[in-house]
């Protein structure tokens, strides 16, 4: 007899991205038996508190809206009901999870146990040469439509139909990884011989580049190859800029954000550091629009001459 798999695939809607001071406006979750849904449950939820602009742009919700919801000490016992001890999946699950946690400790003051799994680290395992990894690019690929994007149900709901197809993928790569274990001294001294190669693939090419680059500007033609490809050669001019007086302009037209990139690290560094005052720390605080984790293996290098 197949053993029954059950899982919760949810999604939570916010006030704000601070787990620690922001709350719950709304929450979705979707049962899941063996990939098949059998049972759901939302609900919008009064946080008693402001809802930020920026997350009202997101999802929609206003104050007006949870007005009449049930406050967190009324829904979080029927939340941690309907989730029991099984497996929560989300994407970007520290999110929803850190959320979930935070409100039964006020409210229960315990903390949840549950299992987490996260979809979109799922997600660039098994697909790691997509630029994006977000939830509509995951339900785009396994041909899945959102209907309510952005709302918690109808995250919840996409992600549900494409969980199944991507947890099939992952398992099947992990399986095949775990076979691996075995020869991970070996690929480890293969890894290296393969970063070797492509550092050395890179040199020269960028060699075969610097030859291409002397043939055009002693007035060479654009090449083509027997398969189409062409060989040309431009110039492009760039500028730096002094920031304090192209600002008042990308500001007017809009631009500043997609032209001003921030130093996210940098950011982060003076929020754990010293060097600013409290209030100069919730500013920066105030002013985060995503919450994330990654994980990582590094390679650090001998000092052998």
């Amino acid at each position: 007899m197949r053993k029954k798999v059950i899982e919760i695939v949810l999604d939570t809607e916010t006030t704000g991205l601070d787990y620690t001071r922001e709350k719950m406006v709304e929450f979705a979750a979707l049962r899941l038996e063996n990939g098949k849904i059998k049972d759901e449950f939302q609900t919008l939820i009064n946080p008693l508190q402001h809802i930020r602009k920026s997350s009202i742009a997101v999802h929609g919700i206003t104050q007006q809206m949870v007005a009449d919801a049930p406050t967190e000490e009324e829904i979080i016992p029927k939340i941690l009901e309907f989730i029991g001890d099984y497996p929560i999946v989300a994407h970007n699950a520290i999110f929803d999870y850190s959320f979930i946690n935070e409100a039964s400790k006020r409210v229960t003051g315990s903390e949840i146990k549950n299992e987490r799994i996260d979809t979109q680290q799922m997600f660039k395992e098994v697909y790691p040469d997509l630029e994006s990894h977000g939830l509509g690019i995951l339900t785009e690929t396994f041909n899945v439509e959102i209907e309510g994007r952005h709302r918690a149900m109808g995250d919840a709901m996409g992600l549900a139909l494409a969980y199944p197809s991507l947890k099939k993928l992952y398992t099947q790569k992990y399986d095949w990884e775990n076979k691996q274990l075995d020869n991970v001294d070996y690929l480890f001294e293969r890894y290296l011989r393969l970063q070797s190669a492509v550092t050395t693939l890179q040199a020269e090419m960028q060699d075969l580049k610097s030859i291409f680059k002397l043939y055009f500007e002693l007035g060479g033609d654009p090449l083509t190859s027997n398969d189409g490809d062409m060989l040309v050669y431009n110039s492009k001019q760039t500028f730096g800029y002094i920031f304090s007086e192209v600002e008042p302009v990308l500001a007017q037209i809009g631009a500043l954000e997609k032209a001003a990139k921030l130093n996210t690290g940098f950011i982060d560094r003076l929020v754990n550091g010293k060097s600013l005052d409290d209030d100069q720390k919730e500013i920066l605080k105030n002013a985060r629009k995503e919450f994330s984790e990654t994980r990582n293996v590094q390679i650090i290098k001998s000092n052998k001459i």
